[in-house]
């Protein structure tokens, strides 16, 4: 089924959601957020759907995060772009059922961060993983609150000021990944962690995501929507942001 720009499968249990659009490397346009907002919300009405899997289409993206076509360039716009942006980056936290990222190559910026607002991420060797949102001015709005929870402060600090990609064997050894499979088996070895999740009581392992989240999107997610819309109207962001159109190296200022 098509949702969006999004494939939506069901196979027994398990649902199975694809983001489709390789030829953009599966970046985060209008049709991949409905999709995957349709998706989540039709796993969660769905009471024979226990878990849920998302990857992306074709052997080079995951995701790579917004599409930087469609930045604001105002105030207003900015405020309404995070608005948007941070709850629909949250939407899997907030998913009753336990969700599977399969990561299946490069899952940069909001790709990055959808991933890891899934339950458990199993990465293919070929994956590559980091939030570069550095070389636009700009730092990584969802993952600014989450990923020092996951590799710690130093770490996390290090990833978004730094903006340097790491590789699944890292992303496995900070606790980012769950664990690293061959490429061409990522899909088996996803749906068979899939299966056994399927098989544990629904109620106790809905639970168990409801109390291992509990907290999550306080404080620190609304700091996030207010604060964030300003980095937007500097002028390194509109720099880094022509660097990145013109395929040149940023002159920040």
């Amino acid at each position: 089924m098509r949702l969006g720009s999004v494939e939506y499968e069901k196979k027994g249990r398990i649902a199975f959601i694809t983001l489709d659009e390789p030829t953009k490397l599966n970046a985060l346009s209008a049709g991949v957020r409905q999709g995957v907002s349709e998706s989540l919300a039709a796993i969660d009405a769905d009471d024979e759907v226990r878990v849920g899997v998302i990857t992306g289409r074709g052997d080079k993206a995951f995701c790579v995060g917004a599409d930087i076509s469609g930045f604001p360039v105002t105030a207003e716009q900015a405020h309404t772009f995070i608005a948007n942006v941070l709850p629909f980056l949250a939407q899997p936290e907030r998913c009753r059922k336990p969700l599977i990222a399969a990561v299946n190559g490069m899952a940069y910026g909001g790709g990055f961060e959808l991933a890891i607002s899934c339950d458990f991420i199993i990465a293919s060797e070929r994956a590559k993983f980091g939030v570069p949102e550095i070389q636009l001015g700009l730092l990584p709005g969802f993952a600014v609150v989450r990923l020092h929870d996951i590799v710690g402060r130093p770490k996390a600090k290090e990833l978004s000021i730094l903006g340097e990609p790491i590789d699944a064997a890292e992303a496995c050894r900070l606790g980012i990944a769950l664990r690293t499979v061959p490429h061409e088996k990522l899909i088996e070895e996803a749906t068979a962690l899939a299966e056994k999740i399927a098989s544990k009581p629904r109620m106790a392992v809905e639970m168990a995501k409801s109390f291992y989240n509990r907290g999550l999107g306080g404080d620190e997610m609304r700091y996030a929507a207010d604060a964030f819309p300003f980095l937007f109207l500097t002028e390194d962001v509109r720099e880094g942001v022509a660097a990145f159109r013109e395929k040149r190296k940023p002159r920040f200022k």
